[in-house]
């Protein structure tokens, strides 16, 4: 005789996760390598900005002639702990053909180009986004006058038209970011456009709609919210171009003038010492690559973080 025992039933019951669109996709940007490599990059640089009078040795743009014997012109790096003799000025980096120390004008480049990418960007985040906004919810004619001027700046060629406003404007490091942002406003205001005519007919913007809510109110209220996501992607991959724009104008004479510790500027000036000083030359320029290197991996990470056709 067989006896059976009878399993008691179990329920599953699916609970909703207590997590948040923005948390999820937090989580999703941790677990990507690229990503969080691209976040100690832009960390370190942001602690050297803050921290730059701490952290640099010298002024950066004070004269060493005078203040420590034996300097020699143009000179590489010395390091006591590596082998420099003890009798030498010790400079990590070496340093500039003006006599001046080139670890302490770069760790100042890192405040400086963190300065113009995050201006720049904004300003023409700013412009791009009221433009694109207004252009997607009232669509029309205003829409198309405001898209065809936008396309109209897009016909030129990106930096030959911020080399035009800035020559216009006169050489400055800040008519150099205005510039920058002018010829980005296109970029920006094209990618929320297309976000807003996606979202404005979702159903509780109808909905909005049709309990009178205000334009205005439905604009920036309910359609702008949930719309920013493509926006923050393209505004970090846009601070490293705006920092690689900005140092190109600089290399240009166009951009910050002498004796700023700007790397595109510091790049200019020895730009014929390649083959005789060349670390005056490589290390601003890795200095530049390695900082829009850092932009364009978060960049990347959160376009694959936000971007739910991504998603596994």
């Amino acid at each position: 005789m067989t006896t059976s025992t009878a399993e008691p039933m179990r329920l599953t019951t699916s609970v909703p996760s207590s997590e948040g669109p923005w948390r999820r996709a937090g989580h999703q940007f941790l677990r990507q390598r690229s990503a969080l490599i691209g976040l100690v990059v832009i960390g370190l640089l942001a602690f050297t900005a803050l921290f730059a009078p701490l952290l640099a040795p010298n002024d950066p743009i004070g004269v060493l002639l005078g203040k420590e014997a034996g300097i020699v012109k143009r000179s590489g790096p010395c390091v006591h702990l590596f082998g420099c003799p003890a009798d030498q000025p010790q400079h990590i980096m070496g340093v500039d053909g003006n006599f001046r120390d080139l670890f302490s004008r770069i760790i100042y480049g890192a405040r400086l180009s963190l300065l113009t990418g995050f201006v720049t960007v904004s300003i023409s985040l700013v412009l791009g986004v009221l433009l694109g906004a207004v252009a997607g919810y009232l669509g029309g004619w205003l829409d198309n006058l405001i898209m065809r001027l936008l396309d109209v700046l897009l016909a030129f060629p990106f930096l030959l038209l911020a080399i035009a406003i800035v020559s216009i404007l006169g050489p400055g490091l800040l008519n150099a970011m205005l510039g920058i942002a002018i010829v980005s406003v296109p970029a920006y205001a094209r990618v929320i456009r297309a976000s807003v005519l996606t979202v404005r007919e979702e159903d509780y913007v109808l909905a909005a709609r049709a309990i009178g809510v205000p334009p205005v109110s439905i604009l920036f209220g309910h359609i702008m919210p949930n719309a920013v996501s493509p926006l923050i992607v393209q505004a970090t991959l846009g601070i490293g171009t705006a920092i690689l724009d900005v140092a190109a104008l600089s290399f240009l004479g166009l951009g910050a003038q002498p004796p700023t510790p700007e790397w595109g500027s510091m790049l200019s000036a020895e730009r014929n010492q390649v083959f005789t000083a060349p670390h005056l030359v490589f290390l601003p320029g890795l200095a530049i690559m390695l900082t829009v290197l850092g932009f364009n991996l978060i960049g990347d990470g959160l376009r694959d973080a936000l971007d739910p056709r991504l998603k596994r």
